[in-house]
């Protein structure tokens, strides 16, 4: 409890961590988009979302090791993922739409599994990051830093989002997209290809994800089985914000961000992960006794 001593003591700390969590929090609403997208789209919850993340920061980092510069790793690795998803679709993922949400989350679990150990396999073990040799504005005399890295990729990522909302509203993909979300048989008797629709939506979801893992591999670090907390992350963002509601999601990422890393000062950054686990339960019970209140039952 020393530590919330020193945040009321000396509230400067309050603006680090705030900044330091919205920064954070950009990242973590790229790939709640994508779970969001898959699971409004196809009624799939995606548990492979968080090795796509870092599927994507291993191209990045891959292509950093051979002389590639860094922001050039984003595009390769969204194209990359892209590529992966549509295969995977064809392969697994096309075998579980109108299935039961029990299968597709065993489905995608052991793909977590498979692409952890695969990563592992490849990549190594090591814990990896791309030192961009950027580094940090200082504000309110020194007290508070900016590191250059976590402001770019909130700006990229605020472009990125922006890019998606102006794909699915204006191309015709992304028209046949929301379509689909909305009724499935109804866009297959007008003509719409929706077994395609899901093969780009999965393809979308993990080149975001692939993007989104880019930028953590810059601003933070990745591992092979690290995924697992981007899964959580992306399912307690959704969640809390609902299917189809984007503002939602950011606004729930930038609060995720900034819970955790209020959680990390002040409980220990060894608990830090701990309290994004134990903030999905309570979220989870919350809205399950709202819902019994309403006799509803959590979809």
């Amino acid at each position: 409890m020393d530590n919330i001593d020193i945040l009321i003591q000396a509230p400067i700390f309050n603006v680090q961590l705030l900044l330091d969590g919205v920064l954070i929090g950009a990242l973590f609403a790229l790939a709640a988009y994508g779970m969001a997208l898959v699971w409004g789209v196809m009624n799939i919850i995606n548990i492979v979302q968080g090795e796509f993340v870092i599927l994507g920061g291993f191209v990045a980092w891959s292509l950093f090791q051979v002389g590639v510069p860094p922001l050039f790793g984003i595009p390769a690795a969204a194209i990359a993922l892209f590529i992966l998803g549509y295969l995977l679709y064809k392969l697994v993922i096309f075998r579980l739409v109108d299935r039961d949400l029990f299968i597709s989350l065993l489905a995608t679990f052991g793909m977590s599994i498979l692409l952890q150990q695969l990563m592992n396999e490849v990549f190594g073990a090591d814990v990896q990051t791309v030192d961009t040799q950027l580094q940090s504005w200082f504000i309110f005399e020194g007290m508070v830093s900016v590191p250059q890295i976590k402001l770019l990729a909130f700006v990229l990522t605020l472009v990125i989002a922006v890019c998606l909302v102006v794909f699915m509203r204006k191309s015709r993909m992304g028209q046949a997209i929301r379509a689909t979300a909305q009724n499935a048989r109804a866009a297959r008797i007008l003509g719409i290809d929706t077994d395609k629709v899901y093969a780009t939506t999965y393809g979308i979801n993990a080149a975001v994800c692939g993007a989104a893992g880019a930028l953590v591999v810059m601003s933070l670090t990745i591992h092979p089985f690290q995924g697992l907390a981007y899964t959580i992350r992306s399912f307690t963002i959704v969640v809390v914000a609902g299917l189809g509601n984007i503002a939602g999601v950011v606004a729930s990422a930038f609060g995720l961000g900034v819970a955790e890393q209020y959680a990390g000062f002040v409980l220990g950054a060894e608990y830090q992960l701990a309290f994004v686990y134990l903030l999905l339960v309570v979220i989870l019970m919350y809205r399950s006794f709202m819902l019994g209140r309403q006799r509803k039952y959590l979809k």
